[in-house]
């Protein structure tokens, strides 16, 4: 099922709100650069009882209904939470660049990481850039993560995209060529957590251009609806 959703798209220096199509949405996992950060993350999953990836690179595919903007998403139990995340958008023949939250159900993710990506929400950050435009600087770009729990806001993701696979060879890679459907919506691999990951009732995120000084920004709240059975 198609998701319209609303953005402000940064465009050399301009801004323009637009409803954007989300047809396809790809979680891209195990997309470090960096293999000695990558296997750090594989096994803070594995004490998770999240077993190895087949392949890293891997792209899950979910439904495009799962993207949102919304500031609040419901989930099945208390066992999920988000990390942050880069994010790609093909749209009428351009390549943006966002920013959002992998939530995931870390209880389904020990016996099925497919299932687990479809199970919550991809909240994203209503704002997207133009890849053109972030490009010749691109490794300079941050991500950052919260959790806020009783009104304490801790820093729980931080590091450049530097980390993750570039762009052009995620696209590559999943689509075998130089440019995703249009409609596409690509999340493309997180960061090691600090202190492992625990979910949260809420969960901050940006991403922060040093070069332009701009930053796209997201929190959302997690209701936790009741398991009986």
């Amino acid at each position: 099922m198609d998701q319209n959703l609303s953005f402000t798209i940064f465009v050399g220096g301009r801004e323009r709100r637009e409803t954007v199509t989300i047809r396809h949405a790809v979680i891209a996992g195990w997309t470090g650069r960096d293999q000695v950060a990558l296997e750090k993350h594989i096994r803070e999953l594995e004490e998770l009882g999240v077993a190895r990836p087949a392949t890293t690179p891997i792209f899950y595919r979910v439904a495009a209904s799962r993207v949102t903007t919304a500031t609040r998403i419901e989930t099945a139990g208390a066992e999920s939470s988000g990390e942050v995340e880069y994010a790609l958008v093909q749209h009428r023949g351009a390549l943006y660049v966002g920013v959002g939250s992998d939530h995931t159900d870390r209880n389904v993710e020990t016996y099925n990481v497919t299932v687990s990506k479809q199970m919550c929400e991809k909240p994203m950050a209503a704002a997207l850039w133009r890849f053109d435009d972030v490009k010749a600087h691109w490794d300079k770009l941050i991500l950052r993560s919260w959790t806020v729990k009783d009104g304490a806001r801790v820093l729980y993701q931080e590091g450049s995209v530097a980390a993750m696979r570039p762009p052009e060879e995620l696209i590559e890679r999943y689509a075998g060529s130089r440019e995703l459907a249009d409609g596409t919506a690509m999340f493309c691999g997180t960061l090691a957590a600090k202190g492992g990951i625990r979910p949260a009732p809420r969960f901050e995120f940006e991403l922060e251009d040093p070069v332009s000084g701009l930053r796209l920004q997201h929190g959302y709240d997690i209701e936790i609806l009741p398991v009986v059975g």
